[in-house]
């Protein structure tokens, strides 16, 4: 065999990669800390560390299983901070007769290491991660033909390939999908049971990345760090959440609360995005649990949380390569406006985002409701700028890589993208917040005034946005109902809406 280089990145931690079944004194591999990496976007300091320490952790299994591993930290002499500069130098100086990497889930990592492998003269290979239930190409090949890609039709196709909650031909329990069932709001029905939580001391790691003078956001706490760093402690948690919140999991997934940050959501999007798990095999421990307890976990809470993981995650993944590199620069309502400056403090006087941001800030995560009707709808209600969107989601949370970040932001939440993902805008005005949260009853605002003062902001730049972009949204059949409702308000009262939108707009940042 001849002496090869196999590169692995940080969010290919799979120990299960046929890869490493098997130990060669000619293969080396190697994992890299780079600036490259940490400065393309200001990451939220936790992401850094987490990224950081799950690499090292994993490079350490590696070691203890026999292979030959070159790791490089931030702070390393050597460290070119490139990863094509890094590995030019590994080849020379290791006498490289071969190069081999695993195919990337980020486009400009991808394109970047097929230049690196045109240009060297040596031969390479790539190879699939070994996590996806689909191949990159699966969701273009599905839809051909197709202007826009129903989730749906596709998720129900995942669940016969893979013979998931099937019987037979049909779906178990007659019903595809129970969302439905799963829109509660939280009153404190059942406690929340307490936080799952490691302990794990990144002190070492944290101070490194000071010293390199890393420029993150967010806050730590660095001797009680509460995130999955390896597979061990990625099925404990599996584990922790069959056992402790999947009971109550789709009942309450879109609910918000202003004193339970997590609720019953299961916070492995981290372990699953840097594959310290298998999608599969989380589906099937989920399975699994339910079936051994079924008169405490219901087929809803069940297929509520498979259709995350098989459903979206898969589908948000093939858009991805079915739509890059134009994906990225798509802005269907030609928004411009600058993100809020309270989107990097939580400093505002409206509940839902204070409560929303200033936890993404402390924890690095906020749940897909958060995410999608608040920061989200918001975002869009302000007409921003789908980049500094992307740039905020890819940055503040610690599960974000682009793949699964901007198909969500500039796709699902935004609508940059013109109907792709979403059949339309996910918009919601302050009735949506005080349905599904309790966020409304402690605020500045009053969710029921449309306009006057205290009125709540979403009200007025609910009905704003739908009139300023009536030309590219009212023949979309989802949303016609909203026109006729604004023709059937009086002159006066649109022009009084249309002001309170205007004057917020004007003082976005004193909200």
């Amino acid at each position: 065999m001849k002496k090869t280089l196999r590169l692995v990145l940080g969010d290919q931690l799979y120990e299960r990669h046929s890869w490493f079944s098997d130990v060669n004194n000619e293969i080396i591999y190697v994992m890299m800390e780079m600036r490259q990496e940490t400065d393309y976007v200001k990451h939220h300091i936790q992401k850094v560390v987490a990224f950081f320490t799950a690499m090292r952790s994993f490079s350490e299994y590696l070691k203890d299983q026999g292979h030959h591993i070159i790791y490089y930290k931030i702070n390393d002499d050597n460290n070119q901070h490139s990863l094509t500069k890094n590995l030019q130098a590994i080849i020379k100086s290791e006498k490289i007769e071969h190069f081999e990497y695993l195919l990337p889930d980020e486009y400009r990592l991808d394109q970047q290491l097929k230049e690196f492998c045109n240009q060297i003269e040596i031969s390479s290979e790539s190879m699939d991660t070994e996590h996806f239930l689909t191949k990159r190409e699966d969701i273009a090949n599905f839809f051909k033909g197709k202007k826009q890609f129903l989730m749906e039709n596709f998720y129900r196709q995942m669940r016969k390939d893979h013979d998931i909650l099937m019987n037979g031909k049909d779906p178990v329990g007659e019903k595809w999908n129970f969302d439905h069932d799963n829109r509660n709001k939280y009153k404190g029905e059942v406690s929340i049971p307490e936080e799952y939580s490691y302990q794990n001391n990144v002190e070492d790691v944290l101070e490194e990345i000071k010293d390199a003078e890393i420029e993150t956001l967010g806050e730590i706490n660095a001797d009680h760090f509460d995130w999955p760093i390896n597979r061990k402690q990625a099925l404990q948690f599996i584990r922790y959440f069959c056992r402790e919140l999947l009971p109550y999991f789709g009942t309450y997934q879109d609910a918000m609360h202003t004193d339970e940050k997590f609720l019953f959501h299961s916070r492995l999007s981290f372990a699953l995005n840097t594959k310290l798990i298998h999608p599969k095999e989380l589906v099937d421990k989920v399975i699994e649990a339910w079936e051994d307890d079924s008169d405490r976990i219901s087929l809803a809470q069940v297929e509520g949380f498979i259709r995350q993981v098989i459903g979206w995650r898969e589908y948000m993944r093939g858009i991805y390569w079915a739509k890059m590199p134009e994906y990225e620069k798509l802005n269907f309502f030609e928004h411009k406006r600058k993100l809020p400056e309270f989107y990097w403090t939580g400093d505002t006087k409206m509940k839902c985002l204070e409560k929303s941001i200033k936890q993404s800030l402390s924890d690095a995560y906020a749940h897909h409701i958060q995410r999608l009707m608040v920061t989200g709808n918001f975002a869009l209600l302000n007409m921003t700028d789908p980049d500094e969107v992307d740039a905020w989601y890819l940055g503040i949370y610690i599960d974000a890589i682009q793949w699964v970040e901007i198909t969500n932001t500039r796709g699902m939440s935004q609508f940059a993208d013109g109907g792709i993902v979403g059949s339309k805008p996910y918009l919601a005005s302050a009735n949506y917040m005080h349905k599904m949260s309790n966020y409304c009853s402690k605020c500045h605002y009053d969710h029921k005034k449309k306009t006057g003062k205290n009125a709540c902001p979403f009200n007025s730049l609910y009905w704003n946005f739908y009139d300023k972009h009536r030309e590219k949204l009212e023949k979309n059949q989802r949303i016609s109902m909203m026109y006729r409702t604004w023709d059937k308000k009086s002159k006066e009262e649109k022009e009084e809406l249309l002001n309170q939108a205007n004057y917020y707009l004007d003082n976005i940042n004193k909200l």
